[in-house]
């Protein structure tokens, strides 16, 4: 068996394939507090494959002697001029020369820039407040407006429930995940939050609930419809444009179907500690540690504002406790003068407890929700280095077992058994065609997590800039405003005799 930094695999064919994913059985969850959406789609066009079998500075054929030379090899600067065209599909024959070395460190983001400006994604998706439908349905319309030719008509409405978006998501997770795309994961279901919602609608923490998850699943159908890849799939496609779609089951918070998923993500943990990949590219490695780094620091991080959210719902309380104190207070004063101050120290209080209220939700609903996306986000990041690691151990076991069926083969022909050895022959072929493919697996899952965790961490940095910039400029409002009623009432302070 050749060793792996000899192989040569074979070039990439021009189109990927799509497995559809598998169909869900028809038995009937419960959707119990399901809401509803939409949005407005541009499709992308995705560039031709070009093969270049030659360097410009070397004239040699262009290829790769090991994995991480295939990946990312010291760059010449041709295939750094393909790579920014868009064309990452070309694969070199030979070692590359090492002019320009320092070059293609930068290809993948000058590449992620030049393709958001070239593509338009002209898309539009919010999620409306849901409206309760029966005991348990939360339903969201959604009105659509459209100019793309790729819709039947310009202005649709579509109702979407909460378990529509769960199995949107099951269905990319089993189509595009294996591939090695990060996967937005849409919000958890939570048993606690819509029995709330089913005993009364005007309990604050219900309203609270429903409006965390409206704008949880908008920003998730969100990150969806911006992603290139996502946005072709034609599931992602129908949930956006189909008036109806079929009721989506096993997704039920506790379903045999969850408690599956537990006991496949023990066995990937058990496999992950037993099964070590000798890694042959820091990078991976690198970047997995900064991503397992960063969640635990996000994690501490919201249980933090937490906290604030709960001191600021707190002190509110207590405001409106003081500010009701104080207004008796003044009624019951003999002094006008003092009774007036009391007076407008109270209604002071009154406006700083709903001020009070305002800090407890944007820190909420900027900052907290922010954070918990991104511990979510993360996750996702995580499982595409796993399904990484899970087609290498795919590979390896091909190779272990082709070696097998090499040395079937040799004891064979040492034991003068040619009844059998045709057969031995065919299914060596049969492994090397599996080797040589789960190699190219390989290799392509590698260059698509590079590139999806590039383009995370750019959007990643937007997303915060974003909503600091925002929780900034609330919190300075804030202030101003409390400056403005405290000069408000300092003349009634001092006009007292």
């Amino acid at each position: 068996m050749a060793a792996s930094s000899e192989r040569s695999p074979p070039p990439f064919p021009a189109s990927e394939d799509t497995e559809a994913a598998a169909s869900v059985p028809a038995d009937g969850d419960s959707d119990e507090g399901e809401d509803i959406f939409v949005s407005n789609v541009r499709p992308l066009a995705f560039p031709p494959i070009y093969r270049v079998s030659h360097c410009p500075h070397t004239g040699s054929c262009l290829s790769r002697s090991a994995e991480h030379a295939l990946l990312y090899p010291r760059p010449c600067c041709y295939a750094t001029d393909l790579l920014r065209a868009g064309h990452s599909h070309f694969l070199p024959n030979r070692p590359l020369c090492s002019h320009h070395v320092s070059a293609l460190t930068d290809v993948l983001p000058l590449q992620l820039e030049e393709d958001e400006a070239k593509d338009s994604f002209d898309v539009d998706v919010s999620v409306t407040s849901p409206e309760k439908i029966g005991q348990s349905e939360l339903l969201n319309y959604l009105p659509s407006d459209t100019s793309l030719a790729m819709f039947k008509s310009k202005t649709f409405f579509v109702r979407r429930r909460f378990s529509d978006f769960l199995g949107l998501y099951e269905k990319l997770s089993v189509k595009q995940s294996l591939h090695g795309c990060v996967i937005p994961p849409p919000p958890e279901k939570s048993v606690v939050g819509m029995t709330k919602v089913k005993v009364g609608m005007d309990d604050p923490s219900s309203v609270e609930f429903v409006e965390r998850r409206r704008g949880a699943l908008e920003r998730y159908l969100q990150r969806v419809v911006s992603h290139p890849t996502l946005l072709q799939d034609p599931d992602v496609r129908e949930f956006l444009e189909r008036e109806e779609l079929p009721r989506a089951v096993n997704t039920q918070a506790l379903s045999g179907a969850g408690f599956l998923k537990m006991i496949n993500k023990a066995s990937d943990a058990v496999n992950k500690m037993t099964i070590k990949m000798n890694e042959s590219d820091t990078w991976f490695e690198d970047k997995f540690q900064e991503v397992e780094s960063e969640e635990q620091q996000l994690r501490k991080l919201h249980v933090v504002v937490d906290s604030l959210v709960n001191h600021r719902k707190e002190l509110c309380m207590n405001t409106a406790v003081f500010a009701k104190s104080m207004a008796m207070l003044g009624n019951s004063e003999d002094n006008t003068a003092l009774s007036r101050a009391l007076s407008q120290l109270a209604e002071v209080e009154d406006k700083m407890e709903q001020l009070h209220q305002e800090k407890a939700a944007n820190d909420f609903f900027v900052l907290g929700e922010l954070l918990s996306d991104y511990i979510r986000l993360l996750g996702a990041v995580r499982g595409c280095f796993d399904q990484r690691i899970r087609v290498w151990q795919r590979w390896q076991e091909a190779q272990s077992t082709l070696q097998k069926k090499r040395e079937a083969e040799a004891k064979l022909l040492w034991a003068n058994k040619p009844d059998k050895l045709q057969q031995a022959k065919d299914e060596i072929t049969e492994w090397e065609s599996r080797v040589t493919q789960y190699e190219r697996d390989f290799d392509r899952i590698g260059m698509t997590v590079r590139k999806e965790v590039l383009r995370f961490e750019k959007e990643k940095v937007k997303d915060f800039k974003s909503h600091i910039i925002k929780y900034l400029e609330s919190m300075l409002q804030s202030e101003q405003r409390v400056i403005k009623f405290w000069e408000a009432f300092l003349p009634e302070a001092k006009a007292v005799a």
